[in-house]
């Protein structure tokens, strides 16, 4: 009946329905959830562009993969500059002049510079064998206990002596007093929320939702040439190897009434390891938004069990090497493609998985 099936109504599969329709292909999406959208799902809230799933900020120094995603949404100009709470301080990410100053006092790039390789210097250690020792060897002591440390140990659930080095290749020191996060080019969030662009791209695509694929594989299987699936990979082999593991999340989103402005910042992170929560966002900043009302959503680090939703794969060399089983298992597939943060096992940005999905689907209509 289709040419393809695409497991899950995110990013990926969105792209790879679209490009597929456009070419003549017959497809069906296929979504366990409620909703299509996957993480970029958003939903309003009083007005207010909800990110669901954790704050979602669009970036890109690619102008192929901008120019494309501008068919299926307007962006509005918004810069990330999240800052950070430590025990009664706010502090600007990512650390730059405005941080250094704030922290030392100093007031030139020179200043800083010293001031950071005096700490290295004095550390100490020439080939870190943790996240700890990596990233004081990067920034020096006190960068790391005030804006690393307690952020980074709640994030991935385990203290930075027991997280290996190679998590923390660089951190972004930039001598500079410019809070923008991002170096790219292009920046921004998309006008009326990510949703609405999804369902821009799935424009005609027939979308089957609260739909479990893998509890009807086979009846799916014998309706299409091809399944596209960018769910979980181990899930999909049943787990066969051993489960891999992820980093999931949990959302306390909250509606304030009466309260225009609550922290004056889209995202202001929490990097106390005391604080149970990574950050707060309030999400009309995200679009300007002057409304009476504010929504915001504390977001807590959780280790990811079965029944959760996973979120970031904890890409370590046990875990790469068990995804590297299955990775073998889905080359010998005839009519299988894995796709996505889940189905490749690897930590996407929105623009990562955008060039990914249009590589696929260019290469497979190629055929």
């Amino acid at each position: 009946m289709y040419d393809y099936i695409i497991v899950g109504a995110g990013l990926y599969g969105a792209i790879f329905a679209h490009e597929a329709m456009k070419a003549g292909k017959s497809c069906l999406v296929v979504e366990r959830r409620s909703h299509i959208g996957g993480n970029i799902y958003t939903k309003e809230m009083e007005g207010i562009q909800v990110h669901q799933y954790g704050a979602h900020i669009f970036h890109t120094s690619n102008k192929d993969v901008w120019d494309y995603i501008g068919q299926f949404a307007t962006f509005n100009r918004y810069t990330n500059c999240p800052v950070a709470y430590y025990k009664g301080q706010m502090y600007n990410m990512p650390f730059n002049m405005n941080t250094f100053h704030k922290i030392w006092g100093v007031i030139t790039p020179a200043e800083a510079k010293a001031k950071i390789e005096e700490q290295v210097k004095e550390y100490g250690v020439k080939e870190p064998k943790n996240l700890e020792e990596q990233a004081i060897s990067l920034v020096g002591k006190d960068i790391y206990e005030i804006l690393v440390k307690g952020y980074t140990e709640k994030q991935w659930g385990r203290r930075a002596t027991e997280l290996p080095p190679e998590i923390i290749k660089r951190l972004p020191v930039r001598l500079t007093y410019d809070n923008n996060y991002f170096n790219d080019r292009y920046q921004g969030i998309p006008v009326g929320g990510y949703t609405k662009m999804v369902a821009n791209m799935l424009d005609g695509v027939e979308v089957k939702l609260e739909e479990d694929f893998l509890k009807n594989r086979e009846a799916y299987m014998e309706l299409a040439d091809k399944i596209v699936y960018t769910g979980m990979i181990d899930e999909y082999y049943n787990y066969c190897y051993g489960e891999l593991e992820y980093r999931s999340l949990k959302f306390e989103t909250e509606v304030i009434k009466g309260e225009e402005n609550y922290q004056g910042n889209a995202v202001v992170n929490y990097t106390e390891y005391e604080v149970p929560f990574t950050r707060i966002i309030e999400h009309k900043h995200f679009t300007y938004g002057t409304q009476p009302d504010t929504v915001i959503t504390r977001e807590y680090p959780k280790t990811w069990s079965k029944g959760d939703e996973p979120y970031y794969p904890m890409n370590d060399e046990k875990n790469l090497k068990l995804y590297e089983k299955y990775a073998d298992l889905a080359a010998k597939e005839g009519n299988v493609i894995f796709g996505g943060r889940l189905g490749m096992y690897k930590y996407y940005d929105m623009d990562d998985t955008i060039e990914a999905a249009l590589n696929c689907v260019q290469a497979e209509l190629a055929k």
